[in-house]
């Protein structure tokens, strides 16, 4: 059985057991299961249920495994001439999330 999540702005396909890395969000500190409410489609061929937009009671419930830090992505904005020289960088943090149940 599978799942269809929205999280984030982004769908992720989960089943038992994936591995997910999903955006930071504020949880205490002694967290350790994080509860994903919004599944768009529970279910394997006949037996699939597609929400409108989500199923109604159905809930994907991951555990927490660490906080990562995502390498940092640079840029530069440079105009000859001109004066112009910009640099910025940006380093994303994450959760990495194990999918622990599927409720439906």
């Amino acid at each position: 059985m599978y799942a269809i999540i929205e999280d984030g702005g982004r769908q992720y396909k989960v089943t038992t057991g994936d591995m997910l890395l999903v955006d930071v969000r504020e949880l205490p500190e002694d967290a350790t299961e994080l509860t994903f409410d919004k599944v768009l489609m529970v279910g394997d061929g006949a037996e699939s249920k597609v929400g409108t937009p989500f199923v109604a009671g159905a809930t994907v419930t991951a555990k927490l495994v660490e906080r990562l830090k995502m390498p940092k992505v640079t840029g530069v904005k440079f105009a000859r001439r001109k004066g112009l020289y910009k640099r910025w960088g940006h380093r994303q943090q994450m959760l990495k999330v194990a999918i622990d149940k599927i409720n439906a």
